[in-house]
């Protein structure tokens, strides 16, 4: 026998409300859950007229009864309001990809803007990513904190007043119950307001915070929209699902414990002499925080350090993880500029305050004494002998097969006066000139001047002229090469016969 509606419309009922146990017909449920959340937002003073509100939307059945419920009252009621969908990518593959189609469905059925900011682009990391660090344990931490900056991100972005959440009646209840679990009294009074946010920051308003989930089910099922049905793959694993489990056990025996424990959340008090926390915005990224540093901050510094738990827990743990990571670079910094310093001696071959990158590399002699002017063709490496007690020109270290010199480090700056055109005039046999040049600056001060010699060799009285110019175009040359010196291309400086 059919029952009849409770409101008396003269129609059967088709359900029995979860949140009554009323019986009613569709179109009352319908016109009750409306009127509700209607009220809810009446009462709770949740917006103004003509101002613009980000819906937070993931494709699920929260979040879409909410954007069509929105729209609904928006147009019966003459809100006023400028919705705009706004989704957070996570990166679950087989989850989030999935239910982003569903949230661009919605966005063309019920004509609504979209947004979608994805946490790779936000924060550089995937949840894939993220897991594969951390694992199954505690990734539901990092995933709500950043999924929260998210959306303070994404409304900042397109400029609302505030952001509209689908956190139902459940949800709500589930969370006081994990704040008592835990001990937290800070969240326990803030996670029952119905809009949240400190000044200066976008709040976040619950139009559904009355709302039953099963209700909420109900309706999308009357109603026929479209959402996403699939759990979050991470989801079983997380400490909610436990505290989930106990409400629905205690829902069985007494439906209005819900509210009940909403209600008690909510008058709840703290004496005085308790110090909490206050909301304030984090010193590195400006975004709400209970902390200098927000939670977010922290766990993302733990991910590019290698430190994926560094955020979980207490906050004396991650100082103290930071502290011997700290400790650790500093080890590992003095010893690369250890091993550095120790290269450098190595490679004691410069030229022209560059340390030589060439396999200059010192050899035992393989030649006697008298043959130190004698270069190997077909060797790479330079053969350097330095005596301690010989400065003689002749026994001068000479390298890359042209006849040039290594400039040995231990050499006086008297010494290094003497400019390389003197030397090279020493090398074969040339006299000096009356009006040679000084120095190498003198003769780079002049470029494109060739300074010609002419001298008579007692072998066979030819001549030879000398070439001391710079050009500009083999200044460039010795700029690329970083061991010109060492390499046989003394600053440009050509023997021509």
């Amino acid at each position: 026998m059919p029952v009849p509606c409770a409101t008396g419309c003269g129609r059967n009922a088709s359900l029995k409300r979860p949140k009554t146990g009323d019986a009613l017909c569709k179109e009352c449920f319908f016109w009750a859950f409306e009127t509700e959340i209607h009220f809810t937002i009446t009462r709770g003073e949740l917006f103004n007229r003509g101002d613009s509100v980000a819906v937070a939307a993931s494709g699920g059945k929260d979040s879409t009864v909410l954007a069509h419920v929105l729209k609904t009252l928006n147009e019966r009621y003459n809100y006023g309001l400028n919705l705009i969908l706004l989704s957070i990518d996570e990166g679950i593959t087989g989850y989030r990809d999935d239910s982003l189609e569903t949230v661009m469905q919605n966005s063309a059925d019920y004509v609504m803007p979209l947004k979608i900011l994805s946490y790779k682009d936000l924060y550089g990391w995937t949840m894939d990513e993220i897991v594969a660090q951390i694992g199954r344990k505690n990734n539901c931490t990092f995933c709500g904190v950043f999924r929260r900056q998210a959306l303070d991100r994404g409304a900042a972005l397109l400029n609302v007043k505030c952001i509209a959440t689908g956190h139902n009646a459940d949800d709500i209840a589930e969370t006081v119950l994990m704040n008592v679990l835990r001990g937290d009294i800070a969240r326990l009074k803030r996670c029952t307001a119905i809009s949240t946010g400190s000044e200066g920051t976008i709040p976040r308003v619950k139009p559904l915070k009355y709302s039953y989930e099963k209700e909420i089910v109900m309706y999308a099922h009357y109603k026929k929209l479209v959402y996403f049905s699939t759990e979050c793959v991470f989801a079983p694993n997380a400490y909610r699902g436990h505290a989930r489990a106990l409400l629905k056990d205690l829902e069985k025996i007494r439906p209005t414990c819900i509210m009940d424990i909403i209600y008690s959340g909510e008058t709840m008090s703290v004496k005085e002499e308790v110090t909490l926390p206050t909301q304030r915005t984090c010193s590195r990224c400006n975004f709400v925080s209970s902390q200098e540093v927000c939670k977010a901050c922290v766990l993302l510094e733990g991910l590019n350090k290698g430190l994926p738990k560094l955020g979980i827990g207490k906050s004396s743990k991650a100082k103290r993880m930071l502290e011997e990571y700290n400790a650790k670079q500093n080890d590992s910094l003095q010893e690369a500029i250890s091993e550095i310093n120790d290269e450098f001696k190595k490679n004691n071959c410069i030229s022209k305050g560059k340390v030589c990158k060439s396999n200059c590399k010192s050899k035992e002699n393989k030649h006697s004494t008298t043959d130190l002017n004698t270069v190997d063709a077909n060797t790479n490496s330079c053969e350097q002998v330095h005596s301690n007690e010989v400065t003689d020109d002749n026994k001068e270290t000479k390298c890359c097969n042209k006849k040039q010199y290594c400039t040995n480090k231990k050499t006086n700056e008297t010494n290094e006066s003497n400019s390389k055109a003197e030397k090279l005039l020493a090398e074969y046999g040339i006299p000096e000139s009356s009006d040679k040049p000084n120095s190498i600056e003198e003769t780079n001060s002049s470029q494109d001047k060739v300074c010609e010699i002419d001298v008579s060799n007692s072998v066979d009285n030819e001549e030879f002229d000398v070439d001391l110019h710079t050009n500009d175009e083999v200044i460039l040359k010795e700029e690329d090469n970083t061991c010109a010196g060492a390499c046989g291309k003394v600053d440009s400086l050509h023997i021509g016969f």
